[in-house]
């Protein structure tokens, strides 16, 4: 049945099917796939449970439903009131449409989570969530880290109340490029995770930062090196996207970051491994606060992200004229390779995918905020990689 999405001045109409197979959705079509969300319990949905794992944004709790976690494997998220919400739907069924033949977008899928379109609950038809997948199922121990990249962490429309709101949590932002919203770090000595939440990134500094980073990759007994570097590599990989494309801007978007916590036998026994301190004491968080793009209201006369759709095909072809090799259909690497399967002696498993897609609207340029905090955040990982005492 097509429907369609109020949204101020105009309407997110029914698109092209966003995925396929019998158990997914259609990624425009609101009408949900009420099945897949049956009551089990309050505040539960078919056997879904909060998050364990959720670093950064509004946690389950009163008044707030969080990433909740799906039986299959995936997860749960909430669409965000309008504009919001239906802005990042339509990013998803935009990018996963089954008719893409854009390679600069068919690359762009190997960087996100992948989407399986909608689904609601019966009780509630109106209350949408996204389908998403679980980038840390495969791992044993995921250790997670999620970082906003920009130099500022508000929208062009933005009011200015809300520009000045922004500013005032992180007045480094714009030197800096990023932001570290929370961090989950499996500890092999005492067989525990020790979290940190947004308060932690908030106040590091420029001569703090790079240890601040440390302690995410520090296990407790060794510092994982190979996991830094494995970083990079995919750092480096989006970094190269965003420098193929002036298609679209992101605004309050993160890197999300994950490692295997649970090194082979091995590698605590390597000689070759930096031996780093433990990193100094520092507050540890079990609940973080609010998710990384909720807290952005733009003052929209209307909405220009769903301009996206209508040029992103001749745009990006003009722009991304490179062919990658087995980087542009999704689905051409394995899901054991892309994960690498967490298994005892496979070496470090190692994802980096971007989140929250809110705030994208389209451009012209390139998106220089999100590309100069990539650059620095590269830089800093590397850092970390050369320097023998880290703290």
């Amino acid at each position: 049945m097509e429907s369609s999405i109020a949204l101020g001045r105009l309407e997110l109409s029914p698109g092209p099917t966003g995925v396929t197979g019998d158990s997914r959705l259609s990624a425009v079509d609101p009408a949900p796939d009420r099945a897949a969300l049956r009551p089990s319990g309050p505040g539960h949905l078919n056997g879904c449970v909060p998050l364990s794992h959720q670093v950064a944004g509004h946690k389950y709790g009163v008044d707030k439903v969080g990433i909740l976690q799906h039986p299959d494997g995936t997860v749960l998220k909430q669409l965000q009131p309008p504009p919001r919400g239906p802005r990042e739907m339509h990013f998803y069924s935009m990018v996963y449409a089954d008719d893409c033949c854009d390679p600069c977008l068919l690359e762009l899928r190997t960087h996100l989570p992948k989407y399986y379109g909608t689904c609601a609950s019966p009780d509630n038809p109106s209350d949408l969530y996204l389908k998403l997948e679980d980038v840390t199922q495969h791992f044993d121990k995921p250790c997670i880290m999620d970082v906003k990249i920009g130099r500022r962490s508000y929208d062009p429309f933005a009011s200015q109340e809300k520009r000045e709101q922004q500013i005032r949590k992180y007045p480094l932002m714009e030197e800096i490029g990023f932001l570290l919203l929370g961090m989950r770090v499996y500890n092999v000595s005492s067989d525990s995770f020790d979290s940190y939440d947004q308060h932690y990134g908030r106040k590091l500094l420029k001569d703090t930062l790079k240890d601040g980073l440390a302690k995410f990759f520090f296990n407790g007994a060794v510092f994982r090196k190979d996991a830094v570097s494995k970083s990079i590599v995919k750092v480096q990989q989006i970094l190269r996207w965003f420098e193929s494309q002036q298609q679209m801007c992101f605004f309050a978007s993160s890197l999300l970051f994950v490692y295997e916590g649970q090194p082979p036998p091995a590698a605590l026994h390597n000689p070759l491994q930096d031996q780093t301190p433990a990193p100094a004491a520092a507050p540890k968080e079990e609940h973080t606060a609010e998710y990384n793009n909720n807290n952005i209201q733009g003052a929209l006369s209307w909405d220009y992200s769903l301009d996206i759709c209508t040029n992103h095909k001749s745009l990006c072809q003009q722009q991304c004229t490179e062919q990658q090799p087995n980087h542009n259909q999704e689905g051409a690497e394995p899901e054991a390779g892309r994960t690498g399967g967490a298994q005892p002696g496979a070496g470090p498993t190692v994802e980096v995918r971007m989140i929250d897609f809110a705030h994208v609207f389209p451009s012209d340029t390139h998106d220089e905020g999100y590309i100069y905090g990539l650059k620095h955040l590269l830089s800093v990982l590397q850092q970390l990689l050369q320097e023998p005492e880290l703290l």
